[in-house]
């Protein structure tokens, strides 16, 4: 058998969904690009999205495959960033190509896949950092979640050694809090970077690489202590989750919000927990319509798409078995808003950027189609 069978066999054999996503791609496509949820319109807005991505890659020289967008930090309500090519926005672009079943020199956009693997290989430092120009954890989890999808849908031994660095840069970070940081050495956490990470790591696991059970019990440790069980002197909702936690405590509660709740969910979900209060909680705060951002944001905050993101994978997984059909109800709510904020090139854009901002949008509205393993229930 040659590696690729190998590695295949062996996923097979020890994941259930790996088998199951082959038996996908081996039925007719057609059956798979159109599910109920994914309407004409939305179908006709993720093609054009799709297509405006597939221009705007960096095509040679020593930043081939990359993407640019704003590399930066929020500072208050503003984000400060400066033009560079953002390891984290190619991983991102990726994850929107692989979304649509496309995979590296396979599909119609597999140029434009294998492109952004090559790219991001070549920014792993020699401690595992996935890095350029001053990009940070945010950026290295979302290189990292793509690398293990593409692992996990075109296994090769090239792809597979990256990622072993990559997720032992992950588990090497984390901090006694149990959280992440901007920086691999910081001390301090805060649950927005920590999401990014355990979905990281959620999905290398998936595919194979070996993840400590202790690196994610702490994790889960940290989101739940996140959660805001009461109401606070300073207006808290319950059921949302604090940005940080032990910085503050117990002297001020944190800020929370939609993307922060939607983060911490997902976290919980990623790792491994599906039941408790923190997820019922964090559920019923997200589909209140008064915690949910205007459609407005979707232009002018840099984040709208990264709550809606997490938020689009909390219902997914939470589905339509409990006592509130939360997937049928949240997906054709955001599927109509994202269409309708689509611009006529086929972006879609906010402060961080056009390519990341389409990016996120085409991944969101694709999750029905199911062609990512981390996005199966």
């Amino acid at each position: 058998m040659n590696e690729r069978s190998i590695a295949a066999a062996l996923l097979g054999a020890v994941l259930p969904w790996a088998s199951q996503a082959q038996d996908r791609r081996e039925e007719p496509r057609e059956v798979y690009r159109k599910p109920v949820e994914v309407t004409p319109e939305a179908q006709r807005a993720i093609e054009r999205g799709l297509r405006f991505l597939s221009t705007r890659q960096e095509r040679r020289g020593e930043y081939k495959g990359a993407y640019q967008d704003g590399i930066g930090r929020k500072v208050n309500h503003r984000y400060l960033a400066h033009q560079g090519y953002h390891v984290g926005v190619t991983g991102l672009v990726g994850m929107a190509f692989l979304s649509n079943g496309s995979t590296p020199g396979r599909g119609p956009y597999g140029e434009q896949v294998q492109g952004c693997v090559d790219f991001i290989l070549r920014t792993i430092k020699p401690n595992g950092f996935a890095t350029h120009d001053h990009s940070r954890m945010y950026s290295h989890a979302f290189a990292t979640l793509f690398m293990a999808e593409v692992y996990g849908m075109a296994p090769s031994a090239r792809v597979r050694k990256g990622l072993r660095r990559m997720v032992d840069l992950i588990v090497s970070s984390q901090n006694e809090q149990g959280g992440w940081r901007y920086m691999p050495a910081a001390k301090d956490s805060d649950l927005s970077i920590t999401v990014c990470q355990v979905q990281a790591l959620r999905a290398a696991r998936n595919v194979g690489v070996r993840v400590p059970k202790e690196t994610i019990d702490a994790a889960i440790r940290y989101v739940k202590r996140s959660y805001i069980r009461q109401s606070t002197s300073f207006q808290h909702v319950p059921g949302g989750f604090w940005y940080q936690v032990y910085e503050n405590f117990p002297l001020r509660p944190s800020r929370t919000s939609f993307a922060l709740t939607a983060a911490g969910v997902t976290a919980l979900y990623g790792a491994g927990v599906y039941e408790g209060p923190e997820i019922r909680g964090g559920l019923r705060y997200l589909f209140d319509p008064r915690n949910r951002p205007a459609p407005s944001g979707m232009r002018q905050t840099f984040d709208y798409f990264y709550g809606h993101y997490y938020a689009i994978q909390a219902f997914f997984q939470a589905g339509d078995a409990g006592p509130v059909p939360y997937w049928s109800r949240w997906y054709p709510r955001i599927r109509d808003e994202l269409v309708a904020g689509q611009f006529a090139d086929g972006r879609w854009q906010d402060l961080v950027g056009p390519n990341y901002a389409t990016a996120m949008a085409c991944i969101i509205l694709q999750i029905p189609y199911r062609y990512l393993p981390i996005f199966e229930r």
